[in-house]
């Protein structure tokens, strides 16, 4: 690279004056640009050349390519593009998918539908991290939920390693179980292996998205539980590792059509709705608004009627005990 030779400045110089001068010179000491009457020797030559050969060569290293197997951060890892999970609310999921149980019977999807909702996990049980905390994360806010594994409804985890054996499933059953402190629930909790054909078919249809990375032999995915109605069809998506129990226990009320729950359940699902893009349940602020008005005039109602009923003391004649 080709540096420029600058050749020194020389201007008039300023008249001496006393403390003055000596202000001036100390003020022109600690500026770097010139002034008049001062000529930029050999050091100020020096940092000029420096400032115009360090501009020069920033666009150059900015310019220059990452090291081999580096991602630059503005950019998405390759494998990470084609993961994910895309809602498809109200979508049929297979029934007729074959599958083999815990105890490596065959069975079909379909077999643990019918009767009450779901809770669908797609996870895998070799997994060494993010299928464990999704599924920490579901019997943490079943655990709190009043509603029973079994009776009100079934957890069924399906795993998208091909890999996965049955002896695989029960032994991540029995961990779970032990988890789920409810009494009599092994019947609500199923997981589930299938081939390949069968898993590529069920996560297509619930629209769940993910990748083998063989240099690491782990699965790259994302992480969600779904509630799915009696019917097997997809109602609600919950991201995450941790779900909150009142968002849950509304997912599934709301997918029995209101045959689980109570009136209190009801009222909530009147003043909440489910935000597909967050995956939970906020306020409706008018319909809480009016519910609350409702309220209100009830309650008044009530009072007023009360005290009509009351009857008026007879107030004692003058003169009379």
């Amino acid at each position: 690279m080709r540096l420029e030779t600058f050749s020194p400045l020389t201007l008039p110089s300023p008249p001496a004056g006393g403390r003055g001068e000596l202000a001036g010179r100390a003020s022109r000491k600690n500026s770097l640009a010139p002034r008049r009457g001062e000529r930029v020797g050999v050091r100020g030559g020096i940092l000029a050349a420096a400032l115009v050969l360090t501009a020069a060569l920033l666009p150059a290293q900015s310019m220059d390519p990452p090291p081999t197997g580096i991602v630059p951060a503005n950019q998405k890892p390759e494998i990470l593009k084609d993961i994910g999970i895309e809602q498809r609310l109200d979508a049929q999921l297979p029934l007729d998918a074959p599958l083999r149980d815990e105890a490596g019977r065959a069975v079909r999807l379909g077999d643990y539908f019918g009767k009450r909702p779901v809770v669908l996990a797609f996870v895998y049980y070799n997994c060494p991290m993010l299928c464990t905390q999704v599924l920490n994360g579901l019997v943490g806010s079943l655990n709190v939920i009043s509603l029973d594994a079994g009776a009100d409804f079934d957890v069924v985890a399906i795993s998208f390693d091909s890999r996965d054996k049955p002896s695989d499933a029960a032994a991540k059953k029995d961990a779970y179980l032990t988890r789920y402190k409810r009494p009599n629930s092994a019947g609500g909790w199923h997981f589930l292996t299938g081939d390949e054909a069968t898993i590529t078919r069920l996560t297509k249809a619930a629209g769940f998205r993910f990748r083998f990375d063989e240099g690491l032999d782990q699965f790259a995915h994302a992480s969600a539980i779904m509630v799915v109605t009696p019917q097997g069809r997809l109602v609600r998506y919950f991201y995450g590792i941790e779900y909150a129990p009142r968002d849950l226990r509304l997912g599934l009320v709301e997918a029995s059509a209101g045959k689980i729950g109570t009136p209190v359940d009801q009222i909530l699902l009147y003043c909440f709705h489910y935000d597909p893009s967050s995956g939970k349940y906020g306020w409706i602020v008018v319909r809480a608004v009016r519910l609350a008005a409702l309220a209100t005039l009830v309650v008044l109602a009530v009072a007023i009627a009360t005290m009509s009923r009351r009857r008026p003391r007879p107030v004692p004649a003058r003169g009379t005990r």
